[in-house]
């Protein structure tokens, strides 16, 4: 993918973050699972989501869809976990879900 297009703008630092990993350490980081966090300036708005594949999973929320994330087409990834599980990212998702705080995000994220 050309990560330097608008719609992998949220990947510049995972984009310098890839070229100082080994290709075996890349593997094992594709082979994971991840929970993410985007931002919408347009909305000022954060959605929080789960996937393995996080480049796919914001070309689907940039994408012409329904739902939540098809209110605005500048959604950036400002956060990611990596969890070995499926489940235990699904667990991390649901909890930051449950903050329903803006404040507390910002504050995971490191935004002051």
């Amino acid at each position: 993918p050309d990560f330097t297009s608008g719609v992998f703008r949220g990947f510049e630092s995972l984009r310098a973050h890839y070229k100082r990993l080994s290709l075996d350490s890349l593997f094992l980081f594709m082979n994971k699972f991840h929970v993410y966090i985007l931002h919408s300036k347009i909305l000022d708005r954060y959605y929080i989501g789960s996937t393995q594949d996080i480049t796919k999973r914001l070309e689907k929320h940039l994408s012409n869809h329904k739902g939540y994330t098809s209110r605005a087409k500048d959604w950036l990834v400002v956060y990611s976990e990596s969890y070995h599980s499926k489940n235990e990212a699904l667990h991390r998702e649901l909890k930051i879900k449950s903050w329903k705080s803006k404040k507390m995000i910002e504050k995971l994220i490191g935004k002051s």
